[in-house]
Formats: C-alpha cells, sequence, structure tokens
C-alpha cells in the first residue's frame, strides 16, 4: 500500500463536501507529475496509486492550511472530464476522447480527522522533517507521503482507522 496527501482548498471542495458526495473525481490537476501519479505505472518501479491505497486530505490556502481528512483510492487513469468541456478553465484542446491528455483519481471519502493538524503543527513535529510537503518549494497537490509519516499524523490527529 502506497499513502498520499492530496490539497484543496477548501471553498473549492472541502472536506465537508467529499463527506458529504461520499466519493469524487480528483479532477483538475495540471502538473504532469502530479497526473503521473493518479495514473498506472508505465515503467516497472514507478511511484503511482493504486486502488485501496490511502490519503491525507490536506485543505490547502486555508487559515489555517491542515490535514484535516482521509480519502481512499478507489480507481486510477480515469481521464479528467473537465479536459473536454470547453467552457472550463481546464480545457484542453489536445485531448480527445481516443487520447485524453489529464487523468484523474476516484476516490472515497473515509473519514474526519478527529483533530485536524494545522501546517505550523506539522512543520513543529520533528518526526516529520522529511515529509515531502514540508519541503521548501514543495508544492505538488497530488504527493507521495511515508508510510511512518502517514501512521505518525493519524497518531497525533488523535485518528484511526
Amino acid at each position: 500500500m502506497q499513502y498520499w496527501l492530496m490539497k484543496s482548498e477548501p471553498d473549492v471542495y472541502s472536506i465537508d463536501k467529499f463527506k458529504k458526495d461520499g466519493k469524487t473525481l480528483w479532477t483538475s490537476v495540471r502538473n504532469y507529475q502530479a497526473r503521473n501519479y493518479m495514473m498506472e505505472p508505465k515503467e516497472p518501479g514507478q511511484i503511482t496509486m493504486k486502488k485501496g491505497d490511502l490519503f491525507l486530505f490536506y485543505h490547502s490556502n486555508a487559515e489555517p492550511s491542515a490535514c484535516v481528512g482521509i480519502g481512499r483510492i478507489e480507481n486510477v487513469s480515469v481521464p479528467d472530464p473537465e479536459q473536454f468541456i470547453k467552457k472550463s478553465e481546464y480545457y484542453e484542446p489536445r485531448a480527445t476522447k481516443e487520447k485524453p491528455v489529464w487523468f484523474c483519481a476516484e476516490c472515497r471519502y473515509v473519514k474526519h480527522f478527529t483533530k485536524p493538524l494545522a501546517l505550523q503543527e506539522l512543520k513543529a513535529d520533528s518526526k516529520l522533517k522529511n515529509m515531502l510537503l514540508l519541503k521548501p518549494g514543495s508544492r505538488l497537490s497530488v504527493q507521495p507521503v511515508e508510510e511512518n509519516d502517514f501512521k505518525h499524523i493519524l497518531k497525533i490527529s488523535g485518528t484511526s482507522i
């Protein structure tokens, strides 16, 4: 099993909306590295999502930005429907149904954190010093998380799965 962190701005798609929906497509990601994490591997050893992987739901550009819950990957390599909608800001003129450019993951809500963990709390925890989220310049909206970091975050948030 792999672990992930997936960012969403709460005014765009919040953990509460995710809970209400039950599942969603993680659309509108327009970074190739983040997109590739949500696809079937193309080469041996490539780090990509798989059905059943868990992720931290992270509210970005929030006051405060924080890890707020958990989701599970249900499917990968799903063509992002936003790329085909001409009025969408995520429209991709090169994309066709036969040859999509952008892909997403189908995600299922698991639970809210007992206690959200603000970015400042994560930064202050020396056990998380190597976490990608906390590295200077790390801005990917979809990123891998080491198992020990994932489990530590669950522990300090008071959340069990």
